[in-house]
């Protein structure tokens, strides 16, 4: 008797301590009512629609662009992604920047990108369609979260998985 009760003693005190340190451990995404129509940063289109895509002809991408509409520089911090399916990649010309990804999956979230006043940068955004093996089939809906501007900003992705 007193062995169980030792033991889910300490099982319950391992799911605790898991609990706290996962919860020191995350980078905060917008929420949706964090989301506002006040950023300051004007997105070709907020979501994009690959349509049905094939795991067998492996990763597709979408650019989007994104425009500083004040008349002051802006700096989004971080770029994260909802998923580790999906990554994300600053492109200015010849340059690549990332990848960006999930929160907790080795991916570094600090973008630091510089967006000065009127102009426009471009965000690839990567899925993976084989990322969860033969399960992953069907509807999938992804996110790319910029962090650090005013009204955050969230890019979206869905298609329909097939084998």
């Amino acid at each position: 008797m007193k062995k169980t009760i030792l033991i889910i003693s300490l099982t319950a005190a391992v799911l605790i301590g898991l609990l706290w340190w996962g919860s020191q451990n995350t980078i905060s995404r917008p929420s949706g009512n964090q989301l506002s129509s006040q950023s300051p940063l004007a997105i070709s289109e907020s979501l994009y629609d690959f349509g049905t895509i094939s795991m067998a002809k492996g990763n597709v991408n979408h650019i989007f662009a994104i425009t500083n509409l004040t008349n002051k520089d802006i700096v989004v911090s971080d770029i994260t992604t909802s998923c580790m399916c999906t990554s994300a990649y600053i492109v200015d010309g010849n340059s690549k920047q990332g990848p960006f990804g999930m929160v907790g999956m080795g991916y570094v979230p600090k973008a630091n990108l510089l967006i000065k006043a009127g102009e426009t940068k471009n965000i690839d955004v990567v899925y993976d369609p084989n990322a969860h093996g033969p399960a992953g089939v069907g509807l999938i809906d992804r996110f790319v979260y910029l962090s650090g501007v005013e009204g955050a900003t969230q890019l979206e992705i869905k298609a329909v998985v097939t084998p």
